[in-house]
């Protein structure tokens, strides 16, 4: 990116082989101070070990890792530093309080975050004294991205930090997740939850069994995706497979929850000439919609297969 702050967090070539399996295949990425870039892929893609490398906890085959321009793999520890942490499998003692937790952290580094203002930037401070098994799961999320910033770090790495979450707890964390890059911070946010990435992250990279296969802001993958755009339609009486796929600018037609949904070279075309028929049969709209491409479109197009959901490496 032109005239872009300097990277705090830069990956080069990184390899990473469990045995026969190829995890990362020389994988290529920086994120800089003050955006959220995503690792977008479907579980198996390698994001969870691209995380892992980043963070220090797995050692990669080859490649280099700097973090704001300190060797990773040849200093650890002074990068580590420089890093917080919300892991996916993180947990805490069952009657450790939010209090408790973020004041342990603390004693672990020399210049720590105030808890005090901690729990406040977090939504915690009703909770400071509560048992961590009392928690729910939104307020546990909270905390452990409450605990990521105890050592006050410039890179963030978040791993799937929305899992499990219901819709209100998510856009709860998604404005806090924003926060933290709007204050400044990198962020690096691993996810298989597509309206995620593309809501939330600046810039995405699209992995595929180890490897990078896109990276680009949402909006551009999206608009640069060689996909038609679909007509998702229902009507007060059935239409039949005929009508639909011979309705004009219809390449595909495929039946969806007592309706159709068009692929069309021309959606003005498509909706003129379904309006036309429908008028012919004595027939009226129930609902329309216009689909335009999404990430789903792009992985597709990119890879020549589906989503998945392999277990992630």
């Amino acid at each position: 990116m032109p005239n872009s702050p300097p990277a705090s967090v830069c990956v080069r070539d990184l390899v990473k082989h469990y045995g026969s399996v190829e995890a990362l295949r020389g994988i290529n990425f920086e994120v800089a101070a003050g955006e959220i870039f995503g690792l977008l892929g479907p579980n198996g893609a390698g994001k969870t070990t691209a995380i892992e490398c980043v963070l220090g906890l797995r050692r990669p085959d080859s490649g280099a890792v700097a973090i704001d321009g300190i060797d990773a793999l040849a200093f650890p520890g002074r990068a580590k530093e420089r890093v917080g942490a919300q892991l996916q499998t993180a947990a805490l003692q069952d009657k450790i309080t939010p209090r408790q937790a973020l004041d342990l952290f603390a004693s672990f580094y020399r210049k720590p975050a105030g808890t005090g203002a901690l729990l406040e930037r977090f939504s915690l401070t009703a909770k400071a004294d509560a048992a961590f098994d009392s928690l729910s799961h939104g307020q546990r999320q909270r905390l452990f991205l409450a605990l990521a910033f105890v050592n006050r770090p410039s890179l963030v790495v978040l791993d799937e930090p929305t899992a499990g979450l219901d819709p209100n707890a998510r856009r709860e964390l998604h404005r806090m997740i924003a926060g933290v890059r709007d204050a400044g911070h990198a962020v690096l946010l691993s996810t298989h939850h597509m309206d995620e990435a593309r809501s939330l992250c600046d810039r995405i990279a699209i992995l595929d069994h180890g490897r990078i296969v896109a990276t680009a802001r949402p909006a551009e993958l999206v608009s640069n995706a060689n996909v038609r755009p679909k007509v998702a339609v229902k009507t007060r009486l059935p239409l039949d497979a005929a009508r639909a796929g011979a309705l004009p600018g219809v390449v595909r037609a495929e039946s969806q929850k007592g309706g159709w949904l068009l692929s069309t070279t021309d959606v003005n075309l498509t909706i003129t000439g379904l309006v036309k028929q429908l008028e012919a049969d004595g027939n009226a709209l129930a609902d329309l919609q216009i689909q335009g491409p999404t990430l789903e479109d792009v992985f597709i197009e990119l890879t020549g297969r589906t989503w998945s959901t392999e277990e992630d490496a």
